[in-house]
């Protein structure tokens, strides 16, 4: 396999810890970068779909997810490197602290993996917020914690006063020998509103612009003036050129005949936008034409669709308008019924139950699948494993994949789907649906709590996009 030489200025943000700062940074830092005319590139360590929404939102580029637990480091640089063409830099925004990942005793998932693998300088947001000696020793625990990680600069997040990241900066310096490039003020008015799981998503903020906005200018503000932007871009250009392989996932395709494009609908609004770009990509790399369309808005599916792609999102935040939604709800019903390929992860499997319950009130959802969604308190945010007990739109039985859960629903399923042979999957580590069991199989639907990668599960794309162009399953 031959390899290249590939010299992109790159820089990751990690975090001492999770709400350290580090999305108020990146969002700042990418729109202030774009200003300055910068086609600025970013990535979010982990499986994280509101975070890439925002940095996408700001940016002007879609952002990218580069998970070390899915994805081999070969893969996680193509990714990398194929999202880089024609940018001028790349900011990666980590996930919770930078060494947190899978395990307590390796770094796999962890921000500081991804760091290595892209040989990429590392600046620290560390909340200060009452520290001003300790700071120093919570950097010097970093750095000296994996000497592989180069930790290249720090911004101190939550500073109470001038005198307070005055002395907070000097003990850094002093004992760390690292250079403070930003010391960002305590702001309560930086926040972007939160949710059950997380911020609230970009799809979201567009629909009320003007109030995110506002966040928005003061985020820029707060960064521009408290952080030393050539001082990063000094870091970012340190970076090493990246050894990259030849690609695994995009390489050109020779086929004698040209197999026909299919059409592939996926839903798309406030309520579902769970989607990865690179997972999209690759069903058009494999010939699928991608139509979005609205479960909110529109009153029926687009024309000549091969197959449905519900994602997740917040259906329970929308219930009152999908439910309100009577003839986009009976058209995917018949979609489902006249044997339509489709596929649905999370919220889109809540959506086609029979029922959603949230704030006391039940909701009609589309009915394809017969039960109900309930919520809780408790929130599960998993990586999973799984294997194919048979096969089905996507996958073949005995292939295994690895994903993730991430949701606060319990599912009541009706009789006929306590039925053990409806499931397509036997959940290794996770919770599934029922008694370990996930994606439950109607028809030629398929709907889970799982959410697959595809450059993860590489059978992906090109299974389902076979089957819509066939419309039947996998054997």
């Amino acid at each position: 396999m031959t390899m290249m030489d590939i010299d992109i200025p790159r820089v990751v943000i990690a975090g001492d810890r999770s709400s350290a700062g580090k999305t108020t940074v990146c969002i700042g830092l990418l729109s202030l970068l774009r200003e300055r005319g910068l086609q600025v590139q970013g990535f979010k360590v982990g499986l994280d779909y509101i975070d890439p929404g925002f940095h996408t939102l700001v940016s002007g580029r879609r952002s990218r997810n580069l998970d070390g637990f899915l994805m081999s480091p070969e893969v996680v640089k193509e990714l990398f490197v194929r999202a880089c063409e024609d940018a001028d830099i790349a900011v990666i925004e980590g996930v919770r602290g930078l060494y947190e990942g899978l395990n307590y005793y390796d770094d796999v998932g962890s921000t500081a993996q991804i760091a290595k693998i892209l040989r990429c300088p590392v600046i620290m947001v560390v909340d200060a917020a009452s520290i001003t000696r300790s700071a120093a020793a919570l950097v010097n625990g970093y750095r000296s914690f994996d000497p592989e990680v180069n930790l290249s600069g720090v911004i101190l997040n939550n500073i109470g006063s001038s005198r307070h990241g005055e002395k907070a900066e000097r003990a850094v310096e002093e004992y760390c020998g690292l250079k403070v490039i930003g010391k960002i003020p305590r702001r309560s008015d930086l926040a972007i509103s939160m949710r059950h799981l997380g911020l609230i998503t970009a799809e979201e903020c567009k629909s009320r612009w003007d109030d995110f906005n506002n966040v928005l200018n003061r985020i820029k503000e707060a960064v521009e003036s408290n952080l030393d932007i050539s001082a990063l871009l000094e870091i970012a250009d340190s970076a090493p050129a990246l050894n990259l392989p030849e690609p695994r996932l995009f390489q050109h395709q020779h086929h004698a005949h040209t197999p026909p494009r299919v059409t592939i609908g996926v839903a798309f609004d406030e309520a579902f936008n769970f989607y990865y770009h690179d997972t999209l990509d690759l069903l058009r790399h494999e010939g699928a034409e991608i139509v979005y369309f609205s479960p909110i808005r529109a009153s029926r599916l687009p024309e000549g669709l091969d197959a449905l792609y519900i994602g997740g999102g917040f259906p329970e935040i929308y219930a009152r308008e999908l439910a309100a939604n009577k003839q986009m709800r009976r058209a995917i019903r018949d979609f489902h019924d006249a044997h339509g390929v489709m596929y649905a992860e999370c919220g889109g499997l809540m959506y086609l139950l029979d029922e959603l319950e949230y704030g006391g009130d039940a909701f009609e959802m589309c009915g394809v699948i017969e039960g109900r969604v309930k919520f809780r308190e408790r929130r599960l945010v998993n990586y999973v494993e799984g294997e194919f007990r048979r096969g089905c739109i996507i996958g073949s039985r005995g292939t295994r994949f690895k994903g993730h859960e991430f949701h606060r629903s319990v599912i009541e399923l009706g009789n006929e789907n306590k039925n053990k042979d409806r499931f397509a999957y036997r959940m290794l580590r996770g919770e599934g649906i029922y008694e370990g069991l996930d994606g439950i199989i109607t028809n030629n639907c398929l709907a889970s709590y799982t959410h697959l990668h595809a450059a993860s599960y590489r059978e992906f794309a090109p299974n389902f996009v076979a089957s819509a162009r066939r419309g039947s399953v996998v054997k």
